[in-house]
């Protein structure tokens, strides 16, 4: 395939990492990261192989949700830097190759936020419409509630204003009313602003809540939310080319479908993948890909240029909500057996290298799959050294310790007094002493090194995420095998879920030298289109089909 495609359209093939600036690298000593640290370890990135980096809010905030609470959409953190140090970020991000992206959380504000602080102070505030008040809540205010352990309702009287306002989330996130035309107008100057400064897109936080509208008394008369969606993209697309939105839709496959544009993929750039995550950790408790081969049969493809994004592990909980409740305790009793280790009835907030027992090997399987699914894979910070959850942070923060970078203090994060940090390191089998950056930039055998191959490799073989996926068919319960075709290009990959090695044949519909890339070895394509390979427990093979006078530069 021409490479100016994947070029173009950036996103379809990119490598994202998501990271929270206040836990990543603190360089002034205070104990809280910082853009400049960001800066500093960009190398870091760089070497990975990151093509998009993906900054989780660093806008002003009294802190209260770990900075989704703004009170200001134009602003930086002066914990965190200024602007400037924003500029200079993107400025050394760039000349390395790496896009930024940042997360747009504008489907409410914090309470403190002038624009609401204006809205409670009067019914004349030219603020009041920027959102949803009522005189009483209606009958379903217990519905649908997102945090069951913080909140008994979606709406809070408020005092000083007279009237009860909605938060869908905590009671101190009231709900901008995106039916208000102002409001759409100002979340656009929000876009363009951040645009201009240099970033190539935005995460959009929560979209089917920013795009609710039945919180409004007259939300039946109200255009299509999803007018508002095509018109946020069109003018992103209009201000900056190139910019994507990756959009928060944890929704079944068919209403996910619809904020891509449906055919006209003329809304969200990406959706997250949020049913095949969850199907992917089943079939993990089980030793069998049977319900991740189903999730990707049933997932929809993408609109033309749009994409799916595949991930391991996000900063929120490890959200299991599309399973059943019997599905759901079988991933509780394998991988968070204790109540700590749960969230709200529905998720984990663990990370993946401790639920697996540390064991090397399932997890490079698990990072190689990552890989090589079809979509675009996001990592979050950490993962690639196998950093372990702290559980003696409270709730979703569980799985945002600080970055470990060395086996020194404060794992090398930072030189303040522990007590000063943003938030404590995590402590014993994966504390810093034993899981850092540094230690495995030596070592060849470590999980750094091998998702460094596995980057470069996705990176050289476009198949994987532009091509057709096809699932291949075999004997072995415990693997899963599949094709990815592009023009010319044929690309097959098979990992064993299983704890025994395997033997399988595969009807690959192709031709020639199968070169394994992810190590030293080759295998023949009988002439009958079949491939036969032999798999350790827990093993990952990713081969290049190579025919005669093929450049390939393996």
């Amino acid at each position: 395939m021409r490479l100016t495609e994947t070029a173009d359209v950036w996103w379809k093939n990119a490598v994202i990492y998501c990271l929270d600036v206040e836990t990543f690298f603190d360089t002034d000593g205070d104990g809280v990261g910082d853009l400049r640290g960001v800066g500093q370890r960009i190398d870091h990135l760089a070497d990975l192989g990151v093509t998009c980096l993906w900054l989780m809010p660093f806008y002003p905030t009294p802190d209260r949700d770990d900075g989704y609470d703004i009170i200001d959409f134009y602003g930086v953190d002066p914990r965190l830097g200024t602007h400037g140090d924003l500029v200079e970020l993107i400025t050394l991000a760039q000349d390395r190759g790496i896009r930024v992206i940042a997360d747009l959380v504008v489907n409410h504000t914090s309470d403190a936020h002038p624009w609401f602080q204006s809205a409670r102070a009067s019914r004349e505030s030219p603020y009041r419409g920027w959102y949803v008040w009522r005189d009483e809540p209606p009958a379903n205010q217990h519905e649908g509630i997102v945090f069951p352990d913080q909140e008994t309702s979606l709406w809070e009287y408020d005092e000083e204003a007279g009237q009860y306002y909605l938060h869908q989330f905590y009671k101190h996130q009231p709900d901008l009313d995106i039916a208000n035309a102002e409001v759409r107008e100002e979340i656009q100057r929000v876009i363009g602003f951040w645009s201009q400064l240099g970033l190539s897109g935005f995460r959009v936080d929560a979209v089917p809540f920013l795009l609710d509208t039945t919180g409004a008394v007259d939300a039946g008369a109200l255009p299509d939310p999803h007018d508002y969606l095509r018109d946020l993209r069109a003018f992103l697309d209009r201000r900056r080319s190139q910019s994507m939105l990756l959009g928060e839709v944890n929704l079944e496959y068919p209403d996910v479908r619809r904020f891509f544009g449906d055919e006209d993929g003329d809304e969200l750039t990406m959706c997250f993948d949020f049913i095949g995550m969850q199907r992917l950790y089943l079939s993990l408790a089980r030793n069998d890909p049977a319900e991740l081969v189903k999730a990707l049969r049933e997932r929809p493809p993408a609109a033309e240029q749009g994409q799916w994004g595949t991930f391991v592990r996000n900063h929120d909980e490890l959200t299991l909500d599309k399973l059943s409740d019997a599905e759901r305790q079988e991933v509780f009793d394998a991988f968070g057996p204790d109540k700590d280790m749960q969230l709200y009835g529905r998720g984990l907030r663990r990370r993946l290298p401790p639920m697996l027992g540390n064991d090397q090997a399932r997890l490079k399987m698990v990072y190689s799959l990552l890989f090589s699914l079809p979509g675009t894979p996001v990592l979050f910070y950490g993962e690639e050294i196998g950093m372990g959850e702290n559980l003696a942070i409270e709730g979703r923060g569980a799985v945002r310790s600080p970055m470990q970078w060395t086996a020194g203090p404060n794992g090398g994060f930072s030189t303040a007094d522990p007590s000063k940090l943003a938030a404590p390191v995590t402590e014993g089998e994966f504390g810093p002493e034993h899981v850092n950056v540094a230690a495995q930039r030596r070592d060849p055998d470590s999980l750094l090194n091998w998702i460094k191959l596995l980057v470069r490799r996705y990176r050289e073989c476009p198949e994987l995420s532009w091509g057709e996926c096809t699932i291949l068919e075999h004997g072995a319960a415990g693997v899963f095998a599949h094709r990815s075709t592009y023009e010319d290009g044929v690309v097959v990959t098979a990992h064993n879920f299983g704890a025994e090695a395997a033997r399988i044949t595969l009807k690959i519909a192709a031709v020639g030298t199968a070169v394994d890339l992810l190590r030293d070895a080759s295998t023949e394509v009988a002439d009958d289109g079949t491939l036969t390979l032999e798999l350790e427990p827990h093993a990952s093979r990713w081969l290049r089909v190579v025919r005669p006078g093929d450049r390939y530069l393996l």
